[in-house]
């Protein structure tokens, strides 16, 4: 059973269209979302999870429709969005009682331990928090009820690069059971690299590729080299490139290079934004 089915689904805002959106999450893994700011990422998020409503298309959450008994699917969803959503009077104590009263598994002593874990403050009111302490309670939250999936816009945005490691460590720890998943979005490309088995591109509403990460950083490479040699290579090679008085550089399809070339590894971040120039 996939985690996340999604087929067809479009929406229009003033300015912005989500085009014919189809991704699969398949069970017991982690997919990154990339795209600039307005890629349609949080609309895509906010689709799944029906707080906002689809002009087409079909959304499929761990084998049902996403709007059938919606109630026992957000049960076994943990969600961190954007921007937090607590009450600014309320300390993380009394976030645990309230959740306690939301969640039929909501489990207080893994809340303590995350709050522990994270250097979560118990009787600070929430609007004393800074970004990255609110994030860091909206994870907690997230994933103290035992959830099998979790959706994330932007959860690591505002941590420190030590904590971050700590949250994507505790991420990876999740999806050790089979049955749990991940859609997790960024603008930190290089934490969705680490932590995510399949990348999704997402540019002006449409999706440029979805594939798995391993697979995309096998198929491609960069190549440094003189300007002249560039044109060497066959065009079919080369997806990519820039020149300047100093050489070049390229992104290549490694089948398509030939033999005696150095080929250095390609990040997600470059092949990214190749494929947003590209899409241009």
């Amino acid at each position: 059973m996939n985690a996340i089915e999604i087929k067809n689904l479009t929406k229009t805002y003033p300015g912005f269209y989500l085009d014919h959106l189809n991704l699969t999450l398949p069970s017991g893994c982690i997919m990154g979302l990339v795209g600039e700011n307005g890629a349609g990422k949080t609309t895509t998020i906010k689709l799944i999870l029906d707080m906002i409503h689809k002009d087409d298309g079909f959304i499929s959450v761990m084998g049902k429709d996403h709007l059938e008994n919606i109630r026992l699917l957000k049960e076994n969803i943990g969600v961190v969005l954007d921007e937090a959503g607590f009450p600014e009077c309320l300390n993380a104590a009394e976030v645990n009682t309230i959740m306690k009263n939301t969640y039929h598994n909501w489990d207080t002593a893994a809340f303590e331990d995350y709050l522990r874990k994270l250097s979560i403050p118990r009787e600070k009111q929430f609007k004393e928090f800074s970004r990255g302490m609110k994030m860091k309670l909206s994870i907690a939250v997230a994933m103290s009820h035992h959830p099998k999936l979790l959706i994330l816009d932007e959860a690591t945005s505002g941590l420190d690069p030590v904590v971050r490691n700590e949250v994507i460590d505790m991420f990876n720890e999740f999806t050790r059971d089979e049955n749990h998943s991940i859609l997790m979005s960024s603008h930190i490309v290089s934490d969705l690299e680490k932590i995510c088995d399949y990348i999704a591109f997402l540019h002006k509403g449409k999706l440029l590729l979805c594939e798995e990460k391993d697979i995309l950083l096998e198929e491609y490479g960069v190549v440094h080299c003189t300007c002249e040699q560039l044109r060497e290579l066959p065009p079919s090679a080369v997806k990519g490139k820039k020149e300047s008085a100093y050489g070049a550089e390229a992104i290549v399809k490694r089948d398509a290079v030939p033999s005696g070339w150095t080929l250095s590894p390609i990040t997600i971040e470059e092949l990214f934004v190749f494929m947003i120039k590209e899409a241009e």
